[in-house]
C-alpha cells in the first residue's frame, strides 16, 4: 500500500511538472500574422485610369452624348500614363454580341502632353472612321434595338504615334496597327437606353 502510495504522489508531480506540448506544424508556424497581411485597396491612385466629369464608370451617359441629344463626344481625362508615352488613341465601341462589334469614335495620334478632350472635341489628333456611316468622324449611340447597351472607351497609351497609308482608319486596322507600341490602357464603360 506504501509502495502504491508513493508511485501515485510520483506520478502526481510528474504530471504537474511537466507540460504536454504537440510538436510545430508547418502550415502554423510558417503563417504570416493577420496583422501582417497586406490589405487590398479600393483603387490604385498610380493606376493610368480614364474618366469623365459627364458620367461615373458604369453610369448612365446622359442623352446630350447621343443622337438624342446635341451628339457631341463625351469630355475625358485621364491620369498616370506610363513616363515612355509619346502619343494616345481612343477607341469607344459596343459589343452586340461576340462577333459584333460596332464602334463609334476613333482617334489616334493624340499628342503625349495631351490630357483631356473637351465635348465635341475635333481638333486635337486624327480622326478614323466609325461603324455607322464609314466616315472619319464621331458617331454617337443611336441605338436601334430595345435595352440598355454598354459603350467601352479605351484609351491607349503608345510608345509612338501611329502611321498608316490610308486615312480610312478602321477600329481593327488601329489595334492591329498599335500592338507592339501599345504600353498601357484603360477603359471607362457607360450605359445608355434610348428613350
Amino acid at each position: 500500500m506504501r509502495i502504491r502510495c508513493m508511485f501515485l504522489l510520483l506520478v502526481t508531480l510528474c504530471l504537474a511538472s511537466c507540460q504536454f506540448r504537440p510538436p510545430p506544424r508547418d502550415d502554423v508556424t510558417n503563417r504570416t500574422p493577420a496583422t501582417d497581411a497586406v490589405q487590398p485597396t479600393a483603387t490604385d491612385p498610380t493606376a493610368f485610369t480614364l474618366s469623365s466629369v459627364a458620367v461615373q464608370n458604369g453610369g448612365m451617359l446622359p442623352p446630350t452624348y447621343t443622337c438624342d441629344g446635341s451628339g457631341d463626344t463625351l469630355p475625358l481625362s485621364w491620369t498616370n500614363a506610363p513616363a515612355a508615352t509619346a502619343s494616345y488613341a481612343i477607341v469607344m465601341h459596343h459589343t452586340a454580341a461576340a462577333d459584333d462589334v460596332h464602334w463609334y469614335w476613333v482617334l489616334y495620334n493624340i499628342p503625349a502632353e495631351v490630357t483631356q478632350l473637351t465635348p465635341g472635341s475635333n481638333s486635337v489628333g486624327t480622326l478614323g472612321t466609325n461603324s455607322v456611316n464609314d466616315r472619319n468622324e464621331y458617331a454617337p449611340p443611336c441605338s436601334k434595338g430595345p435595352g440598355p447597351k454598354t459603350y467601352t472607351y479605351t484609351i491607349y497609351a503608345l510608345s509612338a504615334p501611329a502611321q498608316f497609308d490610308t486615312p480610312q482608319v478602321d477600329r481593327d486596322t488601329l489595334l492591329d496597327a498599335i500592338t507592339t507600341t501599345t504600353l498601357a490602357s484603360t477603359t471607362l464603360d457607360v450605359v445608355y437606353s434610348r428613350p
